[in-house]
């Protein structure tokens, strides 16, 4: 098993912790992370886009003049997809993107993600992280001290005044292990992890 060091807030050394290889060893792949980035992005997706077909389109219920003998084209509605203000064919209706892969797939492609983190030296683990009241200079100042500009705060449980603390900071997120997904994790370039997190996430990914 690998051995990383954990610090406080203040980034000091408190200890010591050990990583199951299993969670942060892992040789990546990136086509099962894709196929997980993909899938994740596709269940968002509202999918509310329409428009109207030819049949939908308000008017239309004579014909614009008669078949012969004016000079012009033939035209037996006014709802046509040739004319403005008519039918669109084939357009956009709503509809469900979402769909499931395998959770082996799932779980694989997120252990994933933590091992190409920690392969990188971009993840950091807290013994805690508690604030006292709901301030976004304290936060600033703790990621200050973290050396961190643009990070995915991991934490055991909700924790409320964290994340209304850091919500308004760019590029930083905070979220509990059970919200812990792939898109996330490459979205930001530092992983943090509160000490629990990773008894978590053994018995979430690894049972």
């Amino acid at each position: 098993m690998a051995v990383t060091e954990v610090y406080n807030t203040k980034k000091e050394k408190v200890g010591e912790v050990e990583l199951n290889d299993s969670l942060f060893a892992l040789q990546v792949k990136p086509h099962i992370v894709h196929d997980v980035v993909r899938m994740q992005l596709a269940n968002r997706r509202a999918g509310t886009a329409s428009t109207k077909t030819r049949s939908e389109v308000r008017g239309g219920g004579s014909k614009p003049w008669r078949q012969k003998g004016t000079g012009r084209a033939r035209a037996g509605t006014r709802r046509s997809p040739l004319w403005r203000g008519g039918g669109i064919i084939f357009g956009p209706k709503p509809r469900d993107y979402s769909y499931k892969l395998p959770k082996k797939v799932r779980k694989l492609g997120l252990r994933m993600a933590l091992s190409a983190r920690f392969s990188e030296d971009n993840l950091l683990v807290l013994d805690q992280f508690e604030m006292e009241k709901i301030k976004t200079k304290d936060f600033l100042q703790v990621m200050k001290a973290l050396n961190i500009e643009n990070g995915l705060i991991v934490v055991p449980g909700r924790n409320d005044i964290l994340e209304r603390s850091s919500r308004n900071v760019h590029g930083f997120k905070v979220i509990s292990t059970a919200g812990l997904n792939v898109y996330d994790i490459l979205l930001h370039h530092s992983l943090v992890l509160v000490k629990p997190c990773i008894d978590q996430l053994e018995k979430r990914l690894l049972s």
